[in-house]
């Protein structure tokens, strides 16, 4: 073999490798953008369903072909603060009527809502905006986190309902750690 045709050879190789290189970064980058992404936990607001430092896979796919549903757990940005993310759950869906009493019972559209993912009791002070009827909005959504006195959520003016295109993604399994590794529930 000349020392041409071998240089050729290596050249082909070399662009092969680089062409197969570049289509697994463009793979992995429409995944990373569309389809899905790690998200890590940080701070108390999901516990006892999520805990700080948590790592999970959002997908963000299935906003695109369909609506969150109650109970998805949905992450987002918060409106005030630049690089900052919300991970909540969906309470309250578009059309409906959101109101907590005194009790801290959770009512939709005057009926209470069967629920066990609240942490506690919600205290008449947390009740928010909720204390009231909250109406949400075409393509709202009212969302609360688990640690129902412990969280920014829906209740409070400076969260509000959430807009349904401003909704990453749902958090659909925990990646780290192994030890609770599997479906966010």
């Amino acid at each position: 073999m000349s020392k041409k045709s071998r240089r050729n050879q290596v050249l082909k190789s070399a662009f092969g490798a680089a062409l197969y290189f570049l289509f697994i970064f463009a793979v992995a980058a429409f995944v990373l953008k569309f389809v899905g992404q790690r998200s890590v936990v940080d701070g108390s607001s999901m516990c006892d369903t999520l805990y700080d430092g948590e790592s999970l896979w959002v997908n963000k796919f299935c906003y695109i072909t369909g609506d969150p549903k109650r109970f998805d757990i949905v992450i987002f940005p918060y409106a005030h603060e630049k690089d900052t993310y919300f991970i909540k759950r969906v309470i309250g869906l578009p059309g409906e009527t959101v109101h907590i009493d005194e009790d801290g019972n959770i009512y939709i559209n005057g009926e209470l809502l069967e629920e066990d993912y609240g942490r506690e009791v919600i205290l008449p002070e947390n009740r928010g905006l909720a204390e009231y009827d909250v109406v949400v909005g075409e393509k709202e959504y009212f969302v609360m986190g688990d640690n129902r006195n412990n969280s920014m959520d829906s209740r409070y003016p400076n969260v509000g309902n959430i807009k349904k295109d401003v909704i990453m993604g749902k958090a659909v399994f925990r990646l780290y750690p192994f030890s609770k590794f599997g479906r966010v529930e």
